[in-house]
């Protein structure tokens, strides 16, 4: 028998057993597989307690048959600012929104999170409440992708190396800062603003190469800020939200059932967030300058720096005078009339001071 009529005669075997599996019940019950882009695992507990493992069960915390592949952003390989693009072009199905950073080109993401206008948990919740649904719209219309929800870090704050004893002391020293907004914040006050990506803010601070950085109280601890600091200030300059969207796509290809199903699982862990966030933030407070309780971090011994009457009010004037300006000057390059549109979202919610 030739080689050629043995081949002859297998194309049909073949081709019967292809349809067999493709045809099978098996195969018409194969599971779905998303592509997950997660946050960075240095940035700590929320990764690590809440969001790993939600997608490490996906299929049972959704209630459908889909499985999700995880992989934090730094396994990945891609840049903090990209989490949208990325979604965009497909590569992913679902990420975890960096806003900030993704805010580096498009400022209107950062609108619910300018430097001072959330100074706690309450405030911050209002205003994520009226921006939610216009920063879906916003990212379904350019980046091809839904909003499934939104969650904060926590108040970013403040440490530094050498003594402080309050914004005023902030002049003259170099301040790692992750967008653009807080960057012209510190300038403001006299600072010279270093962006320096998360993951390499430790070794920056060992090496001096920084003197102060923000970020939230646990995630400072969890990377092990306290080693190479000694002062630490709770002043909350914006509440770092991030949070989860998916490719519109990817979206589509599901029914009306299964899209609730999934909506709903990331409405509960986005609320189990907030919760968590803020209990976590509160026991860092403690523990990074060695009060107790301490439960959920390292316990440290730093120096607490009070936050007096006039921090607070400098950054209340700093948001109307910097901050906001500075925003929305950026935001209207990109999104002409995104000012006015910031006010009739927020509008019941702050004000700026007309100057």
């Amino acid at each position: 028998m030739t080689v050629m009529r043995l081949k002859k005669m297998m194309i049909p075997v073949l081709a019967l057993g292809f349809g067999l599996f493709f045809c099978s019940p098996e195969a018409d019950a194969k599971t779905l597989s998303l592509k997950v882009l997660g946050q960075p695992s240095a940035t700590g507990l929320i990764q690590q307690n809440k969001e790993k493992p939600f997608f490490e069960n996906f299929s049972k915390n959704v209630g459908l048959d889909i499985r999700a592949v995880y992989t934090p952003l730094e396994e990945a390989q891609i840049k903090s600012e990209e989490t949208l693009l990325v979604l965009k072009q497909g590569i992913y199905d679902i990420v975890s929104i960096r806003t900030a950073q993704a805010a580096s080109e498009d400022p209107f993401l950062l609108g619910q999170d300018i430097v001072g206008l959330n100074p706690n948990y309450d405030q911050a919740r209002k205003v994520y409440g009226a921006y939610k649904p216009h920063f879906d719209e916003h990212i379904q219309e350019k980046y091809n992708s839904k909003l499934l929800g939104l969650w904060p870090f926590g108040p970013q704050v403040l440490f530094c190396k050498s003594e402080i004893r309050g914004l005023a002391d902030i002049k003259g020293k170099k301040v790692r800062v992750y967008d653009e907004n807080l960057s012209d914040f510190i300038q403001y006050l006299g600072g010279i603003p270093m962006p320096i990506p998360f993951s390499q803010v430790e070794q920056a601070l060992s090496l001096g190469i920084c003197d102060c950085a923000i970020t939230g109280a646990s995630s400072a601890n969890t990377a092990k800020w306290p080693q190479h600091t000694q002062y630490f200030m709770p002043i909350g300059f914006q509440m770092g939200f991030n949070g989860y969207a998916i490719n519109l796509d990817t979206w589509k290809k599901l029914n009306p059932a299964e899209q609730r199903k999934m909506q709903n699982a990331f409405d509960g862990l986005v609320e189990e967030i907030w919760d968590y966030s803020e209990e976590i933030f509160q026991d860092a407070l403690r523990c990074n300058v060695g009060k107790k309780p301490c439960n959920t971090v390292t316990p440290y011994d730093l120096t607490e720096v009070s936050v007096s009457e006039a921090d607070l009010k400098q950054i209340e004037e700093a948001f109307d005078r910097v901050s906001f300006p500075s925003w929305a000057e950026k935001c209207e390059k990109t999104y002409p009339g995104c000012t006015q549109k910031w006010k009739e979202i927020l509008g019941d919610v702050v004000e700026p001071k007309k100057q």
